[in-house]
């Protein structure tokens, strides 16, 4: 069984045209106001198994999180149909409420003046979660995420860092067999940034939950999802697997050498020299021009070679190359 299945989900709004030119026309828009259709999601579809983590990407305005809000059932679609763990999430959102969790990286689900822990108590009885089962969980939640050294500090008091891993605590707590999250690394430093990642790859292959994420980090993308989903206007461009549209759609790779000896020089139609030093080459490979086996046969045939790495294409220019494709 699918864990989310949405089949033609389309979202319209009507927005009205505000006419500023001329006090009368003004005064007719008032009384007589017109209206365009504005297609924030336009007839989409796909399903995601159990289990599985996708990205859900896209510019500002593609309608990532206007999707998400129709998933939760915090949103009613135009059209389309809609089944989260096989249920409609229009009909059974407070049945739903206790099999998802969503974190908006904007928004907390934490009480800003209690202490973190007095939130989990009040979650914890929301969920409805025995008391036993609650405790277990939160101190498992509590040692994997680190946070026991500011459980009782009022959640004002974190920053945005601890805050998050608070958050993500939070949203585990009850167990949930699906759980989206929208930009949760969002205005986070590096350390912060791996940190929550590490922790969201962990948790999702621990629990089996499927995991559906938004965001315009693509390190977030690639450290933690299986999949992609990039959508942009409304429609959706692709969805394939993270290796595939690494590996498939941008035909470049990085090559880096280290000879034992002085490097001379390459001659190839397709390979791009991005750096060059004595005993060590950077390069690019175009494979719509060259072979990367022939390059690399080349190298090993006519130099003695210390170290080789071959790096792919990174997911943010893969990314970028659908973006103007489809702008």
């Amino acid at each position: 069984m699918h864990a989310i299945d949405v089949r033609n989900l389309t979202k319209q709004f009507k927005v009205s045209i505000k006419d500023q030119k001329g006090f009368l026309k003004k005064i007719k828009n008032y009384f007589l106001p017109k209206y365009e259709i504005l297609h924030a999601v336009n007839d989409i579809s796909f399903s995601i198994p159990s289990g599985e983590s996708v990205a859900f990407i896209g510019p500002n305005g593609a309608g990532k999180s206007t999707t998400i809000k129709m998933l939760t059932g915090i949103m009613m679609p135009t059209s389309g149909n809609i089944e989260i763990l096989g249920k409609d999430p229009r009909k059974n959102r407070k049945h739903l409420a206790y099999q998802m969790s969503v974190v908006f990286g904007h928004c907390s689900k934490l009480w800003y003046q209690l202490p973190v822990v007095e939130s989990l108590n009040l979650l914890s009885v929301i969920y409805d979660l025995p008391k036993e089962e609650y405790l277990k969980r939160k101190n498992l939640l509590v040692d994997l995420f680190s946070i026991e050294n500011f459980l009782n500090k009022p959640v004002r008091q974190l920053s945005l860092g601890e805050r998050m891993r608070c958050e993500l605590v939070a949203s585990f707590l009850h167990n949930p067999k699906v759980i989206f999250l929208d930009e949760p690394t969002i205005g986070l430093d590096i350390s912060a940034k791996a940190t929550i990642r590490d922790l969201l790859r962990f948790m999702c292959k621990k629990l089996q939950c499927t995991l559906l994420l938004t965001s315009h980090d693509t390190d977030d993308i690639e450290k933690v999802c299986d999949r992609v989903i990039l959508i942009n206007k409304g429609q959706i461009l692709v969805d394939d697997s993270v290796e595939n549209m690494k590996n498939n759609y941008i035909k470049k790779r990085i090559v880096s050498i280290i000879f034992d000896e002085e490097f001379a020089s390459v001659n190839f139609d397709g390979v791009k020299i991005i750096e060059s030093m004595p005993h060590k080459l950077k390069c690019e490979v175009d494979l719509t021009k060259i072979s990367l086996n022939k390059v690399v046969d080349n190298f090993m045939s006519t130099y003695h070679l210390r170290d080789i790495t071959v790096e792919g294409p990174a997911l943010e220019n893969v990314i970028e190359t659908f973006y103007r494709q489809n702008r």
